[in-house]
């Protein structure tokens, strides 16, 4: 008697599911950039860590670039825009520019290529930028501000990401306080806290970029 094949056995041709994915490459870019580096993201590392060949990853996603947009889109979606549309614009700002910070404080590795990457092909990021450019038209700035403002608090909050992950004692002129007396006094009454110190020179900055704003109006 003929036996019949196994019902467990696997057959020939295409998987039922799709191998490869935009999430499931994009977390594997980040997980390579947080490990190793920037400059440790190629192409032929990715396929290698996704277990796939160099061409089967080419035929989801045309290049690194385009890796790249993936990664800043996933990390732009979490940041809360909710305010846009509910708040007062000030506080709204105020929401996203604290959300954004705490994003990228966790993802410093990647500020330095997320923050010149282009918005094309970027939704997530787009509708972020959407969400922010409406919000301040409607609240009467004048349209040829608008990216100048959003380009101001980036400006700010990627550099506030970096001070919120940096270690304590930076400002402690050590021995050679007596050249800046002035100071090294300041700097003794500042918080001893680095992420308290972090925050409220966050805090401060945004404060007055909103002071500034207001004149715009």
């Amino acid at each position: 008697m003929k036996q019949e094949p196994a019902a467990t056995a696997r057959r020939r041709g295409r998987p039922t599911s799709a191998v490869l994915s935009p999430k499931r490459i994009t977390s594997a870019a980040t997980k390579i950039i947080h490990t190793r580096g920037v400059k440790a993201l190629t192409m032929s590392a990715l396929a290698s860590d996704l277990g796939v060949s160099v061409s089967a990853l080419y035929n989801h996603t045309p290049s690194k670039h385009h890796v790249l947009l993936g990664v800043q889109d996933a990390l732009n979606a979490e940041i809360d825009c909710s305010g846009f549309g509910t708040l007062p614009w000030d506080q709204a700002l105020t929401l996203w520019a604290r959300s954004y910070r705490e994003v990228y404080a966790r993802n410093v590795e990647l500020i330095p290529v997320m923050a010149v990457l282009p918005v094309a092909d970027a939704p997530h990021t787009l509708c972020m930028y959407e969400s922010v450019a409406a919000a301040l038209v409607t609240a009467g700035f004048p349209p040829g501000q608008v990216v100048n403002m959003i380009v101001a608090v980036e400006s700010l909050l990627f550099g506030s990401a970096y001070d919120a992950t940096a270690p304590g004692g930076l400002f402690n002129p050590g021995k050679l306080a007596e050249l800046a007396p002035t100071f090294t006094g300041v700097v003794a009454v500042r918080t001893a806290d680095p992420a308290e110190g972090a925050d409220q020179a966050f805090e401060l900055a945004l404060e007055a970029l909103l002071t500034g704003f207001r004149t715009l109006l």
